[in-house]
């Protein structure tokens, strides 16, 4: 296996890089700092004309009929700027879905739209009650004639608050074990009954509770079959646990080295001269490799098979884990002047090192914690039992 890029990557690489030293502006990166959101409608806008939206995707549908490698650079280069894509991610995981499980009029409904970036899916899976354990959703969809009536909550509905629906999972059978009960929807987000409230997390970032209230949508907005729900959701959260956050690593460390060259320690001399933090710097750029290797195998496995079912949850938490070790060695090795944040004109690195910090810590639960990775791993991937 050989997970470097091709030269068209390589090439298509260098594009994208020109187009993101002129889209990710101070000014964007301060927006999306304050507001939380990682959404952002111009740079959606421009990457749908690029073609770069869903690149992978046809041409006849907005796509670019790109290889995965390509899309691979495309991935990491936005992940390397933090750039504002939860939305658009989301949204084209659920189209994904649509493209593959809905029915015709659903297809031709949201799917031009949601390639043009003219209609936008958050997920609606985790409730206060159950955590990480998505199977025990309790939000219930309960039928009526030609129509579902949905009454329940969400937590962590990120981007609620501006998207137009929520691929939402309910429970539309209570008599048989929880796996084989549940049903996914899309449900529009601004039709009476639905209340958001907005949830801030310790990075800062903005995300929602949702509130479902004798919310009636038609059959048609149904996505599988009636009781199917989790065979569609096994679908949605292999690419999720395909994820990797290598190139957050890689963010990371870029600012640790422009921080220790120049930083002044003793005699004057630049910090990077000093063994322990040279040491440190070398450990996680160790990491940031190791962590971008685990994601490309999986995404080779996701286009060649098998399905990485296994290998998918190593990237994650690999990478996630080893994020939050390094940010919490790199504040280490600064120092108490590490702890100032974003706006203090004294915060080393404009304040990106204290901040990696708390970002790092909500990676290890986004997509299913480290101990549900584990669990995967364990029974997935090595056949041990539950």
């Amino acid at each position: 296996m050989d997970f470097r890029l091709s030269p068209d990557a390589e090439a298509f690489r260098a594009e994208i890089r020109v187009f993101l030293e002129e889209a990710m502006t101070p000014e964007l990166e301060e927006r999306l700092y304050r507001t939380g959101v990682s959404n952002d409608e111009g740079f959606t806008r421009d990457l749908v004309e690029r073609g770069w939206f869903a690149p992978d995707w046809p041409a006849s549908l907005g796509g670019q009929d790109r290889s995965p490698m390509e899309v691979v650079a495309l991935d990491e280069e936005l992940q390397r700027v933090d750039a504002p894509l939860y939305l658009s991610e989301t949204t084209r995981m659920v189209a994904a879905l649509i493209r593959r499980l809905g029915s015709p009029a659903m297809r031709e409904r949201v799917l031009p739209g949601a390639l043009r970036g003219e209609i936008t899916i958050a997920l609606g899976f985790t409730e206060p009650s159950c955590g990480s354990d998505l199977a025990a959703a309790v939000t219930k969809a309960a039928r009526d004639g030609d129509e579902w009536v949905i009454n329940g909550q969400k937590m962590f509905t990120t981007n609620g608050h501006v998207a137009d629906y929520v691929f939402l999972l309910a429970r539309t059978n209570a008599d048989v074990p929880k796996h084989r009960g549940l049903t996914t929807f899309l449900v529009p987000l601004k039709g009476p009954g639905v209340t958001v409230q907005a949830l801030y997390t310790l990075s800062g970032e903005r995300t929602n509770i949702t509130f479902y209230t004798d919310v009636r949508i038609g059959d048609e907005w149904r996505i599988g079959d009636i009781d199917g729900g989790w065979a569609v959701m096994a679908l949605s959260l292999q690419d999720e646990h395909t994820s990797g956050w290598g190139q957050h690593l890689a963010r990371l460390l870029h600012h640790a080295e422009e921080w220790a060259r120049s930083t002044a320690g003793a005699g004057g001399r630049p910090r990077l001269n000093e063994s322990d933090v040279r040491r440190r710097l070398a450990r996680v750029a160790a990491e940031v490799e190791v962590s971008i290797l685990l994601e490309r195998r999986g995404r080779w496995m996701a286009e060649e098979g098998p399905a990485p079912v296994a290998e998918g949850p190593m990237s994650k938490l690999y990478s996630t884990e080893a994020l939050q070790r390094a940010a919490e060695d790199i504040l280490e090795m600064a120092g108490p002047d590490a702890l100032r944040s974003r706006f203090q004109p004294s915060a080393p690195q404009g304040g990106r090192l204290e901040h990696m910090l708390r970002f790092a810590m909500g990676t290890t639960i986004y997509a299913g914690t480290s101990e549900v990775q584990r669990g995967i791993i364990a029974h997935r991937g090595l056949g041990l039992p539950r």
